[in-house]
């Protein structure tokens, strides 16, 4: 029905997995010519409805498609798929029928398919295919639609959200000022903890191609700074832990210890975020050793000092990362200094008058900190006792 056409030998031969590389790109040849007719006046000509009748079967040839990846070659057409998915968009942005996005959903899912795209998580930052680079003929602005598609099923539909987020992310498609705001707000919804992992990690991937707008935000977007600051931040922070050891991120992290361990900004906290939450059974491979002793002790202090601040006490995500800071600075302050201690015990105090009382799942971590402010203050009387008797 569909039009493919293979050697019947090649399916009476007894080894089948012979027949697949050339049924495979059969089927991604005859669909991406349905996929074209769709877009132009041969679908209207579709007297015996073939094409029509084949067209309703590309979501299921995508599914077969993506099982066979290793048997057939990515299209180089990708470009020309996606000006097909535009034109659908526009037709369907016009259309009063109830569900106009349907035949689009399947053009974007084939389109990335035919690409050979991946939803292992782990290819998000490893792709490199050409067929996803925009080129001469394109230029961002022809990609409005896809943001403004994204915007509308963001919330509702995360399948076509990962796809889309995918695109834009290896496209390095960026949106309009415009809509920046909430662009922004729903890769911070797109990173939840309720979301699928592969939608979660193309939303991080997404942010980072936008990274530099931003750095750029100044005062005077003071709503869309404050989004940054509260939200993007510990979105980021809780996402991209488990995969930090890709692209040498972790390396980046540590060469950024030095510089910002003493800083009185939030830089030491996020810092501790990330470097505390590697699995101790990852340490051996990682260049840890780069960081000192007293690096260490620093960036924990300084964590302490900003986390009465009520961008981490309002957070929940950074609330529930204070045990395992906790459990670091207690690492850490083995062999710390009068005056260190004096600082943890301070900050730490400052912190637990800040967040006031807790019920729930809350006092477990007012808990954590009062052991913690006991232990330094302990430490702390000793140190001061052994110096006045000379030790």
């Amino acid at each position: 029905m569909a039009g493919v056409q293979f050697d019947r030998n090649d399916i009476i031969w007894i080894n089948k997995s012979t027949a697949l590389p050339q049924v495979t790109q059969s089927l991604l040849t005859r669909f991406q010519s349905i996929l074209w007719a769709w877009d132009g006046d041969d679908l209207e000509k579709d007297i015996t409805g073939v094409t029509r009748r084949a067209w309703n079967l590309l979501d299921i040839i995508c599914r077969i498609l993506e099982l066979a990846q290793s048997h057939y070659e990515p299209s180089p057409d990708t470009m020309r798929n996606l000006d097909v998915c535009r034109n659908i968009n526009l037709r369907a942005r016009s259309s009063k029928h109830n569900h106009p996005w349907e035949g689009l959903q399947n053009a974007l899912h084939f389109t990335l398919t035919a690409a050979k795209a991946s939803r292992d998580p782990a290819n998000l930052w490893d792709y490199s295919n050409s067929s996803f680079k925009i080129g001469d003929s394109h230029s961002p602005k022809d990609f409005d639609w896809l943001v403004d598609y994204y915007l509308d099923i963001y919330s509702d539909d995360q399948e076509v959200a990962f796809d889309i987020l995918y695109l834009l992310g290896v496209m390095k498609v960026r949106c309009s000022p415009a809509k920046q705001h909430q662009y922004i707000k729903s890769l911070i919804a797109c990173m939840g903890s309720n979301m699928p992992v592969h939608l979660r990690y193309a939303a991080l991937h997404a942010t980072h191609f936008v990274r530099e707008e931003i750095v750029s935000i100044d005062d005077i977007d003071a709503k869309l700074r404050d989004t940054v600051l509260t939200k993007l931040s510990p979105a980021i922070l809780t996402t991209w832990h488990p995969h930090l050891f890709r692209d040498h991120h972790i390396d980046r992290y540590i060469s950024m210890v030095g510089k910002y361990c003493e800083s009185s900004s939030l830089h030491p906290f996020y810092l501790s975020g990330v470097l505390l939450r590697i699995a101790p059974e990852q340490l051996s491979i990682t260049p840890f050793d780069a960081i000192t002793e007293q690096q260490w002790r620093d960036m924990m202090i300084m964590a302490w000092y900003r986390a009465d601040s009520g961008i981490v006490i309002d957070d929940k995500h950074c609330f529930e990362f204070l045990p395992v800071l906790v459990e670091g600075t207690k690492r850490h302050m083995q062999i710390a200094s009068e005056d260190d201690l004096r600082r943890v015990v301070n900050y730490v105090g400052d912190v637990l008058d800040a967040r006031g009382s807790e019920q729930g799942e809350g006092e477990s971590v007012v808990v954590a900190m009062k052991e913690l402010r006991t232990v330094a203050s302990d430490m702390r009387e000793k140190l001061v006792s052994s110096k006045a008797l000379g030790y």
